[in-house]
């Protein structure tokens, strides 16, 4: 799981993001609200623990830009203001969850793991291309509902690009999503990727077409055709 924290205080961010990183979660940190659209613009975050003081724009600020986004990442909101009305103005702006400083680190983790369990309950267990379906219970992958074999790199990357349908992502967008946290794939690793999945989707109509200086695309060639 890929969590940003949104907090300027220099010793509670340090102290929750050690927390985080010990369940072997990654975590960037943000120290301030305007920081935060381009943050979830580059990345796919699982999860957002938001500060609602922050030095610049509020925490309710950045979370009702997240919502008008259309972002929809799970959204736990950390705050000393313990007012009825201010809990009330969170959940009414999109926040899933409150909680008021100080915490004990132990509930602040049981409440990302309960976030996560009911948010991911509600994604789609499949993603499906043309011919392609990829079953994301079972992490197996079918064309033409016959098994298509994936090395565990591969599967990443064709998940990644059918997550992303409709865009272009880059390799290092790619590279990031992928990344493990004792390794980190090249660029010349992705154009390998790339390439294998390719091969194995030949025939299908499936294509990862390649953007010049952008990055790439996948699409069904066959049932959406492109001018």
């Amino acid at each position: 799981m890929r969590i940003l924290l949104v907090e300027d205080d220099p010793s509670l961010g340090e102290t929750t993001a050690r927390a985080l990183r010990s369940q072997n979660w990654a975590v960037d940190w943000a120290k301030n609200g305007e920081s935060v659209a381009n943050a979830v613009r580059l990345v796919n975050y699982d999860l957002v623990l938001l500060d609602v003081g922050l030095p610049d724009i509020d925490g309710f600020e950045v979370l009702r830009r997240l919502r008008d986004q259309h972002k929809a990442m799970p959204v736990l909101m950390l705050t000393a203001r313990d007012a009825v009305e201010d809990r009330v103005h969170g959940l009414q702006l999109g926040a899933d969850d409150y909680l008021v400083k100080p915490y004990a680190l132990t509930e602040l983790l049981a409440r990302i793991q309960a976030l996560s369990r009911r948010y991911h309950a509600r994604e789609r267990n499949e993603l499906v291309l043309g011919t392609l379906r990829i079953d994301l219970i079972a992490k197996r992958a079918f064309l033409a509902d016959k098994p298509l074999e994936l090395l565990p790199r591969e599967w990443a990357v064709l998940v990644y690009l059918l997550n992303n349908i409709g865009k272009v992502v880059s390799k290092e967008q790619i590279m990031e999503a992928i990344s493990g946290w004792d390794e980190t794939p090249s660029a010349n690793a992705i154009e390998v990727y790339i390439s294998r999945l390719r091969a194995k989707l030949a025939g299908s109509g499936i294509s990862i077409r390649s953007i010049r200086g952008f990055g790439y695309l996948v699409e069904d060639t066959v049932h959406d055709p492109q001018p």
